[in-house]
């Protein structure tokens, strides 16, 4: 069984404010309140490719499980650790993220995307965000009548923390938009 969803959202920022909001999405300690789930964020490679310009960037992500506590109580662990491999292309102004869990595989596998581009009705003002999350509950002798059930919880808790997460970005992009401007906030 797999639980899939896809969401669209439009901030009202250029790409290249919004893109900068998603790098510091994680750093600013005043978002450890918002987004308590995130434990640690570091950043194991970054390369830029000089013909293309594109940034190739990998981090190690260790979250607190989503999931139903009794699932947590199941597999023994309550923090999981993800890969997230971003590729910003600054020439067609494209950004795409890719997390995928690398601990408890064994009962879930997430998989996250994320695409950052410029919005076809506005290009040099709008921002699209187009995510798809993946979450696949595997069938354990314990759990799998409840397979579907604990796929739908873990989807409703990242639905949860995407909101987190925009409202996250939409706070930096207008602290970037008075940075940008002289203002302070």
């Amino acid at each position: 069984m797999v639980k899939a969803y896809t969401q669209e959202y439009t901030y009202k920022h250029p790409w290249e404010r919004v893109t900068s909001a998603s790098w510091r999405k994680f750093a600013d300690p005043e978002n450890k309140r918002v987004l308590s789930h995130i434990l640690e964020v570091d950043t194991l490679n970054r390369r830029l490719e000089p013909p293309s310009g594109k940034l190739y960037t990998t981090r190690a992500i260790t979250i607190h499980c989503p999931g139903p506590w009794f699932v947590r109580k199941i597999v023994g662990q309550d923090i999981c650790h993800c890969v997230e491999s971003t590729v910003v292309d600054a020439q067609s102004r494209s950004m795409q993220l890719t997390t995928r869990n690398i601990s408890l595989q064994k009962f879930v596998e997430v998989e996250e995307k994320i695409r950052y581009d410029p919005h076809p009705d506005n290009p040099k003002g709008w921002t699209i965000c187009q995510q798809e999350t993946r979450i696949r509950i595997k069938p354990l002798s314990a759990l799998a009548s409840m397979a579907e059930k604990v796929e739908q919880r873990c989807a409703e808790k990242f639905l949860l923390n995407s909101a987190k997460g925009r409202e996250v970005m939409e706070r930096i992009c207008k602290y970037l938009e008075a940075e940008s401007s002289g203002l302070a906030l």
